[in-house]
């Protein structure tokens, strides 16, 4: 697969998938120190968004959680690079404080197309599924 989206903040990123159904709320839903999702409703409960390239429909709650996206990267425990459906002003100000690339609008559901599992590249507007 791939496709081109919109860049919300432009880099380079390659890593393993973790796609998440669910939007996510960072403040509550993600411990800052660990990457790990914290909140039990959520089916990825446990897993750990460190490193990977995080998917997910688009961000929810708190204005805080662009500050969580923040501390996950000061503690290294924050994701390679995010894809979202749309990205809201939460997650991209995270993104863009933290320098973690995020791509969204990609004319295709990204959570359609990348399973967890797969690798996969971000390089600026362009996602690419490398290997499933």
């Amino acid at each position: 697969m791939n496709a081109r989206g919109r860049i919300i903040y432009k880099g380079v990123a390659e890593g393993i998938a973790l796609v998440s159904k669910e939007p996510i709320g960072f403040l509550g839903g993600i411990d800052p120190k660990t990457g790990k999702i914290s909140d039990e409703k959520n089916p990825l409960f446990g897993q750990s968004v460190k490193n990977k390239i995080f998917v997910f429909p688009k961000g929810k709650g708190s204005t805080v959680g662009s500050y969580v996206l923040y501390q996950l990267k000061k503690n290294n425990a924050a994701p390679k690079g995010m894809i979202n459906i749309e990205a809201e002003p939460i997650v991209a100000v995270g993104a863009i404080i933290s320098e973690i690339p995020l791509v969204d609008k990609l004319g295709i559901n990204p959570i359609d197309k990348i399973k967890t599992g797969d690798k996969v590249k971000i390089n600026g507007e362009n996602v690419e599924v490398i290997e499933k």
